[in-house]
């Protein structure tokens, strides 16, 4: 091993050795191999600096061998290779030789910084999993992991870089597994490694990911694929070399300069159009792809007409990805053209600088870079940077995790606002999603929006080309409802981040309320009570302030009558105090307090309230049968009024028994909608064929409202029978 060397060995990297293969694993890539590469663009002072981060590296993982036999220093100076191949600077190659000796050596990463840098050492740990966390299932462990790991590529995105060219070579030597951990490996790679690289816009990396995962996971179906494919080249050798022919003699003829190459695409893209679409594989018409790359922009489009004029081209598959670049800054011209033999082929055009952008993405920045800076610009960086805003709307690492595997969808939409700059959306988004993708504030106070100066409701799919204006409200909040149709990540994390802070502040009021309630029965209020007996309190029940209290009480996780006792220093439950007034509802608590879909109580019914824990309250009116248990049991429910002034709507159930008429159901909705209701939600059933029952959910405001809707509908001939219904 290199430690071998003496000590001033890493002034100068050894001779170049041969690449050996390992039991038909990835061949073996030797340090004197990178540094003779990195010799071609880093100057030596910089390859000498990588040298020593290998014989650092090497010491540490002295002993370590793989599955495959081999010393662990091998996987490092393979991860390094890749980038190197990517023309990455040369601390990111250190870092990537260094990335795993502060997971599986006693190296700290204080020790790294010391001997090399802190920003080779922030790089290295951001790649590095988390330590064991007892109380974490391993899902949650590397939901955190990978949490700790996206949030480390927001300040410095070359840790997904390292990270993707470490699974890049763990995918290339994955024979060495057992099926089981291959299988999972493989699709953690497929569902979010690939769609990172893509999301990143690096080709290269996203291609090799997802046909290795696929391989491994699906390897049956990616065998039959391989070997149709096999058979398809061989039949269509010459009719593919006759139209790459015919595309450069074309070119010739125009005087245009441009590179020609016939590719096959690659088989997860091939299987994943066939499964998305549902074809057979003789169906997937469009197996070739050719590519020119010529010298400017204004060329492009001119080479564009001359394939149109070469071959005929097939309606609607066009797309100008160069006036709209994708959302990872893939720009280039594709269309699909009928080939000599009727077959479909895909042409790309793009220049040379584009191409280099369409299969290095992010990374090829690095290319040209002159100056410190750790993250390039771009709209892939920008999706890294809105990542922040994601984390903070996640409750939990498995939540932020779902929220980013949202966000990696490749589909996507180009939308435009008021002002003509351009949104890129994920296909399937909503007016939510674009008004989260506009700002989070303008997110969380929709209320309609406009497309093409048409007012649409909230929940309508956006298409290409639309131009939006969203309309708000400061009094406007997100409703729970939007979580079942948004569809971006920065959507779902901002919707839930405010309803979070809504219900915990409605959660402080109400228990602050109840709170106060109780202490009423001993003539006592907050506002009486000394400060240090509070803080006794406080620390008593291991809380760190009364605002904490509160919304325990408020969610139901304390009961408000052992709370109340400890704090007056009284027995509660055995002390009967005067009689407080109940605790009033106005409909207007929100998210901790609801009514129970059983009964739907209404302003002006008897009501109980039942807590159930985690969520606050949910009322009941009196006689609902779901609640008889409840009255049994002190200790879950609590006596509630309305207040006198009720302002709102609210869900009334009824149950009508009709003569099945025609025009019957129209009737009885024009006279709810006559008395100022509206129908929520309406379920009919058949008696005996000359009688429907209706089951409906209308809006009221309390029950002289209702009983006026009662009135108006026993007045029509076809109702036989009306009645509320509390539940069963």
């Amino acid at each position: 091993m290199a430690t071998s060397q003496p000590a001033d060995s890493a002034s100068k990297p050894p001779p170049a050795a041969p690449v050996r293969h390992n039991g038909g694993q990835a061949p073996r890539y030797q340090i004197s191999d990178l540094c003779t590469s990195l010799e071609s663009y880093l100057p030596p002072e910089q390859v000498r600096e990588v040298y020593r981060a290998y014989l650092f590296s090497a010491r540490a993982h002295e002993g370590q061998k793989r599955l495959s036999g081999e010393p662990y220093i091998c996987h490092p100076v393979a991860v390094a290779r890749i980038l190197g191949e990517m023309r990455m600077d040369y601390q990111c190659l250190m870092a990537a030789i260094l990335h795993d000796v502060i997971e599986d050596t006693p190296t700290a990463k204080d020790q790294l910084a010391e001997e090399f840098s802190e920003e080779i050492a922030e790089l290295v740990d951001g790649v590095s999993k988390l330590a064991k966390i007892g109380s974490l299932s391993r899902a949650e462990a590397q939901a955190e992991s990978f949490r700790k790991m996206m949030l480390a590529m927001t300040r410095d995105i070359r840790v997904i870089l390292i990270k993707l060219a470490d699974r890049l070579h763990n995918m290339r030597t994955l024979g060495v597994m057992r099926p089981d951990k291959a299988r999972r490996i493989s699709r953690e790679t497929t569902e979010i490694y690939a769609p990172i690289a893509q999301r990143l816009g690096i080709n290269s990396l996203r291609v090799e990911l997802e046909d290795l995962g696929m391989a491994a996971y699906r390897p049956w179906r990616y065998r039959v694929l391989t070997d149709h494919l096999n058979k398809l080249r061989g039949n269509r050798k010459e009719v593919i070399n006759g139209i790459e022919e015919a595309i450069r003699a074309r070119l010739e003829q125009e005087a245009f300069q441009g590179e020609v190459s016939g590719r096959e695409k690659h088989i997860y893209s091939i299987y994943r159009k066939m499964r998305d679409k549902h074809l057979s594989l003789s169906e997937v018409a469009d197996v070739f792809a050719f590519r020119i790359l010529v010298e400017n922009v204004d060329t492009c489009y001119r080479v564009l007409g001359a394939m149109h004029s070469l071959f005929k081209p097939v309606p609607g598959r066009f797309k100008d990805y160069i006036a709209i670049p994708k959302a990872n800054g893939y720009q280039s011209l594709h269309t699909v053209l009928v080939g000599p033999h009727g077959q479909h082929i895909e042409v790309q055009i793009r220049t040379h600088e584009m191409h280099k952008v369409a299969e290095e993405g992010i990374a090829a920045h690095w290319h040209y870079k002159t100056g410190d800076e750790k993250f390039p610009p771009g709209a892939a960086a920008e999706w890294v940077r809105n990542l922040l805003e994601v984390q903070k709307g996640s409750g939990t690492s498995a939540e932020f995790l779902e929220h980013v595997k949202v966000d990696l969808f490749p589909d996507e939409v180009y939308v435009f606002t008021p002002k003509g700059q351009i949104k890129v959306l994920p296909k399937g988004a909503s007016v939510v999603d674009f008004a989260y993708a506009i700002h989070s504030d303008v997110g969380n106070h929709c209320v309609a929006a406009r497309v093409d100066r048409h007012l649409v409701p909230l929940r309508s799919r956006l298409r290409n080309g639309q131009t939006i204006q969203i309309l708000s409200n400061e009094d406007a909040r997100p409703n729970p409802a939007w979580l079942d149709f948004v569809v971006t990540g920065k959507a779902r994390a901002g919707i839930r981040a405010f309803l979070k802070r809504l219900e915990t502040d409605e959660a402080a009021e109400l228990g602050r309320r109840m709170l106060e309630r109780e202490l009423e029965k001993y003539d006592a209020s907050l506002a009486d009570l000394q400060e240090n007996k509070i803080q006794s309190l406080l620390e008593q029940l291991k809380v760190n302030s009364l605002r904490e209290l509160t919304i325990d009480i408020g969610l139901g996780n304390r009961m408000v009558k052992l709370v109340a006792g400890t704090l007056l220093a009284v027995d509660s439950l055995d002390k009967d105090g005067e009689a407080g007034a109940d605790l009033t509802i106005r409909g207007t608590e929100g998210m901790v307090v609801k009514f129970g879909n059983c009964c739907h109580p209404i302003p002006g019914d008897p009501i109980l309230a039942v807590f159930n824990p985690g969520k606050g309250l949910v009322v009941h009116h009196q006689a609902c049968p779901n609640v008889l248990d409840a009255r049994k049991s002190d200790a879950n429910w609590v006596d509630v009024r309305w207040q006198e002034d009720v302002q709102g709507e609210f869900v009334a159930a009824l149950h009508v028994d009709a003569d099945n008429k025609r025009g019957m159901l129209a009737t009885i909705a024009s006279a709810i909608a006559e008395m100022g209701s509206n129908i929520d939600d309406i379920r009919t059933e058949d008696h005996d064929g000359r009688t429907s029952g209706l089951h409906l959910l209308i809006s009221v405001s309390d029950r002289r409202h209702l009983a006026a809707v009662l009135r108006r509908m026993r007045a029509i001939p076809e109702v036989l029978r009306i009645s509320r219904d509390l539940g069963s």
